[in-house]
């Protein structure tokens, strides 16, 4: 945070400037981090914009292989696998890359305050790139994360359960290709579950922990495949 009286930058926990001497308020403190977080909303609503413009004006800035070839760096061991320097501890290896930087940096504040903007709409397209990329991110697992479609048509049928359902799917998921990245994923679908359903006797804010369960997750795993194919 930064001194109120000589604005030079100070730790978060400072009582006194060291600088200049001033005390250092609980009310700057204040204004000092909710000036962080909106800044922190602003990055991700612009980030959220510039992939809502790519999907619709075709931007080709994230395809690193026009002809269908790319060289991610890593070298072939022989047996058709490559070595990443990740560690495996899933028995499996990364999914082959298919020409596409994958987002990973999605927040819970451009979801939720694009989603009210736009009445929905921008949830519901924030569900479709999500399982776009997992599917991608974890391609070989054996598994297939429903797209929009189903995800819209059932939750309609089942009166919102499938969407708890492909929640709990989709975070298990993420849990269990988190060791083919040599990453550790403690959430697991069962929590995002939990959240969805006894969350809500919280105020209502349950879903919300829970979705932000599965950005973090998704991120997580999007960032770790990117590296993992020389996309940073």
């Amino acid at each position: 945070m930064f001194c109120e009286k000589c604005g030079k930058e100070i730790p978060d926990s400072t009582k006194f400037c060291p600088y200049c001497g001033a005390t250092v308020s609980k009310a700057q403190d204040f204004v000092n981090k909710a000036g962080e977080a909106f800044n922190a909303a602003e990055q991700e609503l612009g980030s959220a914009f510039d992939e809502v413009k790519q999907s619709f004006t075709g931007n080709s800035a994230n395809q690193q292989n026009a002809g269908g070839q790319y060289n991610a760096g890593y070298q072939n061991n022989g047996a058709g696998q490559y070595n990443t320097g990740y560690q495996n501890n899933g028995g499996q290896t990364p999914p082959p890359y298919r020409g596409e930087k994958l987002k990973d940096d999605r927040g819970l504040a451009s979801y939720i305050i694009l989603s009210i903007i736009t009445c929905g709409i921008y949830g519901y397209y924030f569900i479709y790139k999500m399982a776009h990329d997992v599917n991608i991110a974890c391609d070989g697992d054996g598994e297939n994360t429903s797209g929009l479609v189903a995800f819209i048509l059932l939750s309609m049928i089942t009166c919102g359960i499938y969407a708890w359902y492909w929640y709990y799917k989709l975070g298990n998921r993420l849990a269990n290709n988190a060791g083919r990245y040599g990453l550790c994923i403690q959430e697991n679908g069962t929590t995002v579950l939990m959240w969805c359903i006894f969350g809500t006797l919280i105020c209502g804010i349950g879903p919300f922990i829970a979705m932000h369960i599965l950005i973090k997750n998704s991120n997580m795993i999007c960032n770790a495949y990117n590296r993992t194919h020389g996309l940073m």
